[in-house]
């Protein structure tokens, strides 16, 4: 029997009702005996039905977008089938959407939550993208939001910075993350200033910034990534969004990003493709995130890729491995990105100067780093210990 979870709109309490994986009709007598009205029953049956017969696959379908010449860019227009059968064959594991459709459901004035494997999210990344598709729905025209590109600071180059200091140092380049808090670890730093801890790592010596903007799971915000752009922070700003359409580019751009996270795990080749296009427009840096080899082997095989990140987090499991950034460098992956002179960033697990010097061997150039050193009272004495050394110019 699947679950059927029951709250009127003002209550504080669950009731649950039962409906049966044949045919899906409700357990009427259940309601009738809970003293909601027979005609009520009736219709919420009716509506769950329907919403049923009409839930999506677990894909996204992007936002057709326009360049400043009035370009079409659109991304992939499949059908439910075809984008099912891409994400299996590329490997894509993070469903974007709730396979049976959105969990919760509306009749009247209660809330039914329908149990089942195809709603229910995996891991906390997929709970963290379906909350995306909830959270786009109030997104603002993408026409109003191209207006305020107009008003947006201008782009700085996030690449180039990152070379010129590893360049300087003969280190990885520091992506040091302002991050309140995590999913898995709870709040990183009660008393957190985002500007002053940008203004603590642009002064420690990092070479970008990553802001996360995710409210429900990281209490970031957009507004915390405007403040540092306009507090005059110059170290160009990573926009650390969960990106599952065109139009969260866009807004990245208008907040005053310099770059933005490309999840390889979420999106499939024509999406990386599609939205590296975007940013190539907006003069954007696209960081395409990857955790394995089949993610690595995928972005490697998209043309004009010039930044990828190695995130060390098992997503099945959730563990941290850095050598999990060896693996995925050696070989002919390795020889592939010194020829493209792709740039790699490490990611998850970094804590020592131990750990930076494991990964720079391996072959990474930059690093992103936030609980180890956002954790720290003094957020420049964290980089000098993650370092080993001063790193400040």
């Amino acid at each position: 029997m699947e679950g059927i979870v029951v709250k009127p709109a003002a209550g504080v309490h669950f009731l649950r009702a039962a409906t049966t994986k044949s045919n899906g009709i409700l357990n009427q007598r259940t309601f009738l005996s809970l003293g909601v009205g027979r005609s009520c029953v009736e219709k919420m049956c009716l509506r769950l039905r329907a919403q049923q017969s009409d839930s999506k696959d677990g894909h996204a379908t992007l936002t057709p977008a326009e360049d400043h010449e009035g370009t079409d860019l659109k991304g992939s227009e499949k059908s439910p089938d075809e984008r099912a059968a891409v994400d299996a064959d590329q490997g894509i594991r993070i469903r974007r959407r709730p396979p049976t459709g959105p969990p919760l459901h509306y009749v009247g004035p209660f809330e039914f939550r329908l149990q089942n494997e195809g709603n229910t999210p995996r891991n906390i990344l997929e709970e963290i993208i379906w909350n995306k598709d909830v959270e786009l729905k109030e997104r603002k025209p993408l026409g109003s939001l191209k207006k305020s590109l107009e008003n947006a600071p201008p782009a700085r180059d996030f690449i180039e910075a990152l070379k010129a200091s590893h360049l300087r140092m003969g280190m990885p380049a520091l992506i040091a993350e302002v991050k309140k808090a995590s999913p898995s670890r709870g709040v990183l730093r009660e008393n957190f200033d985002p500007v002053q801890i940008a203004q603590a790592y642009e002064a420690g010596g990092a070479a970008c910034l990553s802001v996360l903007t995710d409210e429900k799971y990281f209490q970031g915000s957009f507004d915390n990534l405007e403040a540092i752009r306009n507090a005059g922070v110059k170290c160009p700003l990573l926009c650390k969004e969960f990106i599952v359409d065109a139009w969260q580019i866009y807004n990245a751009r208008v907040k005053g990003a310099d770059a933005v996270l490309l999840i390889a795990a979420v999106l499939p080749d024509l999406d990386i493709k599609y939205m590296t296009k975007i940013c190539k427009l907006l003069g954007l840096a696209a960081l395409v995130e990857v955790h394995d080899e089949r993610e690595m082997d995928r972005v490697l095989g998209i043309e004009g890729i010039q930044l990828i990140g190695i995130n060390n987090r098992n997503l099945e499991t959730f563990e941290v491995d850095i050598n999990n950034t060896k693996q995925l460098l050696e070989g002919k992956r390795g020889d592939m990105i010194r020829q493209k002179d792709i740039i790699v960033v490490g990611e998850s697990g970094l804590f020592t100067p131990d750990d930076i010097a494991f990964v720079q061997n391996a072959g990474v150039k930059a690093v992103l780093v936030g609980e180890s050193i956002v954790k720290q009272e003094d957020p420049k004495k964290g980089i000098a210990g993650l370092f080993g050394k001063d790193i400040s110019v």
